[in-house]
């Protein structure tokens, strides 16, 4: 394997997409509407390459960003809103279910075997407790600072989550739409629904249904990232969407992400303001006050609903249900987060691009629900069930942590390896697995895996082509003279194949932005998405939606190495094209989106750890 990379590639020319199909009365506006569609997507597409692009790191030079941190305006890592009705939720034991409850063995969660819980305060402060709430402090230095259960880049946290919910005793009364405040482990009421619109929004599900929403603030990022900061918020919203779909399925229910929302009706269900960070003519960077930059960005809403019920596939919002949004009253007004602000406007025109329209398509994925097929997947989970210790998923939810550094001397069994493997496939013969049930889409993105410490595994890159349609692109897309050799003791399950054999660490290390840990993990990995023909096929919304698969492949990973006792680490620093160089990889048709790192860590002993809500007991009310 060649040790040094050229730092450029030629890109590929993009061939317009296929128009949005659309019903006018006359043929002649038909074909003008159509070819209208036909350049707004042409050009959205050709928006979020330049931004792709032009944020790419390179041995030659890096994205653009800050040249320091300025620490007096680092952005409040809380947002709460002003006003809104605060709603406490229950602090619960931080290592078990609660003495009414079994706890749940790790590896049990994902056998879908929970009995649905109905949707109480309790239910609630559990989800959240176990998905988006703090997870610890952390002391060192004179200086403290809070982590959380679901990772972030840099622990800047630019997600925020919602609850909209019918009635719930002891939250509220009618139903309503909640911001969920981490550091109070509380809801803000935002506003209260008419029955009428709760009813719109919810006739279609199963009763005992709610959802979740998720948004992002690009500045938190940018503050430390500058343009390379989209990526991420995008990364941490595929986390996020992980510890919701597994806390979920604590409680005997399923996550389904309603991606028919358009980004403005999106806005409307969460009551966040317009974009107007998306609409200056302002020079490419500027510092300043800014005070929009600190808008939320509606990202998504997933459905959450009984494990033993089905839920439509097609469902959209009406467009009485969007009237009725539209006219609720919002509460709580929300709190600034810095003083000055640097304005990336790079960031903003992609953001833009990447919206997705109200004439969008839904889209879906092939497999079948969990009770068709359990043979292929309960035959793994005995093969491989002795990598796992006793830990319960809370205990492993919660005492999750990123890496900072490896050891780089012990390695990890052959079998604890596989089984980290055969759980990051989307499916295990027709049924999909957790937490990629909660995706609509069929899996874009596959992993390029660089082993260096695997018992009985021959040190090289490998391939894990995690949608088999794929398999015959990669094929011929990639290296010529890669080997594709199945591993040995590889379950016939598991698409896995040696491209190449040899020690892999330094250029893993070189390729991870020069970063130790990527050599000095058991192993490390590049997440390599079909890229170009993705989103021809859909638009340029589908551009960050590529990196919450990425992000919900990061966060499986991050609790499957906790799960089998080491370590592991989330890499947005690589030098994209020097990735590609070493894949084969000569166009657009792949990128490598995400870098990963699993294995044994060395600990900070400077570093003290404190409770999470350290002034409460656990209770419940």
């Amino acid at each position: 394997m060649r040790r040094t990379f050229p730092t450029a590639l030629g890109g590929g020319r993009a061939s317009p997409p296929r128009p949005i199909a659309r019903a006018p009365h006359f043929q002649r506006s038909c074909h003008r509407q159509q070819q209208e569609c036909c350049t707004m997507e042409a050009a959205e597409i050709a928006s979020v390459i330049k931004y792709h692009e032009a944020t790419k790191h390179s041995l030659t030079r890096y994205a653009r960003g800050p040249r320091g941190l300025d620490w007096i305006n680092q952005p409040d890592p809380f947002r709460r809103y002003q006003g809104a009705q605060l709603a406490p939720l229950d602090h619960l034991p931080p290592d078990e279910q609660g003495k009414e409850d079994t706890p749940l063995s790790y590896p049990s969660v994902f056998k879908l075997a929970v009995a649905p819980r109905p949707v109480t305060k309790r239910t609630l402060s559990q989800l959240l407790y176990d998905s988006l709430a703090l997870s610890a402090w952390k002391s060192a230095g004179g200086s403290t600072w809070s982590l959380r259960v679901n990772p972030s880049s840099g622990n800047l946290h630019p997600t925020e989550g919602y609850i909209i919910s019918g009635p719930v005793t002891g939250v509220c009364d009618s139903p309503f739409i909640a911001h969920y405040a981490p550091k109070e482990h509380a809801l803000e009421i935002r506003a209260q629904m008419p029955p009428s619109t709760w009813k719109e929004l919810s006739m279609d599900f199963p009763p005992g249904s709610f959802f979740v929403g998720l948004s992002s603030i690009f500045w938190r990022e940018a503050w430390k990232y500058g343009e390379r900061a989209f990526r991420y918020c995008n990364h941490d919203v595929g986390h996020a969407i992980g510890t919701v779909a597994i806390a979920a399925a604590t409680l005997g229910w399923k996550t389904k992400l309603v991606d028919s929302w358009s980004s403005s009706d999106l806005r409307l269900l969460l009551g966040l303001p317009r974009d107007d960070a998306s609409a200056s003519d302002s020079s490419d960077v500027a510092k300043g006050h800014f005070p929009e930059l600190e808008n939320e960005h509606g990202d998504c809403v997933m459905l959450l609903f009984p494990s033993d019920k089905a839920v439509p596939s097609n469902w959209s919002p009406s467009t009485e249900l969007v009237c009725q949004l539209s006219k609720l009253a919002w509460n709580g007004k929300p709190n600034s987060l810095s003083r000055e602000h640097v304005r990336w406007e790079i960031i903003y025109r992609a953001a833009q691009a990447a919206k997705k329209p109200a004439l969008a398509e839904s889209l879906s994925t092939g497999c079948m629900e969990a009770s068709r097929e359990q043979t292929s997947r309960e035959t793994c989970f005995r093969q491989f069930a002795s990598s796992y210790g006793r830990a319960t998923i809370r205990h492993v939810v919660r005492t999750r942590r990123s890496a900072v550094s490896m050891d780089g001397q012990y390695g990890m069994q052959r079998d604890a390896f596989y089984q980290i493997l055969l759980k990051t496939m989307p499916c295990l013969g027709t049924h999909k697995q957790l937490p990629f049930s909660s995706l609509p889409w069929e899996a874009e993105v596959s992993m390029a895996l660089f082993v260096h410490r695997v018992a009985e595994m021959k040190q090289g890159l490998y391939l894990l082509v995690r949608n088999p349609l794929h398999e015959e692109d990669y094929r011929a897309d990639l290296r010529q003279d890669f080997v594709w050799e199945k591993p040995a003791g590889c379950p016939s399950e598991l698409p896995l194949y040696l491209l190449a054999r040899g020690d892999c660490r330094s250029i893993a290390e070189r390729l991870s932005c020069h970063q130790d840990i990527a050599g000095d993990g058991c192993f490390s990995l590049g997440m390599v998405a079909r890229f170009e023909d993705s989103l021809k096929e859909h638009g340029a919304w589908m551009y960050p939606r590529l990196f919450w698969e990425a992000g919900l492949l990061g966060q499986l990973l991050y609790l499957e190495a906790h799960a089998v006792g080491i370590s592991a680490t989330g890499i947005g620093c690589y030098f994209d094209d020097s990735v590609h160089q070493v894949l084969g990889i000569k166009d657009r048709k792949f990128q490598s989106l995400y870098h990963f790192t699993i294995g044994v860590p060395v600990l900070d002993t400077r570093i003290s750890s404190l409770p999470a809500y350290p002034s409460t007991k656990s209770k419940t009310n």
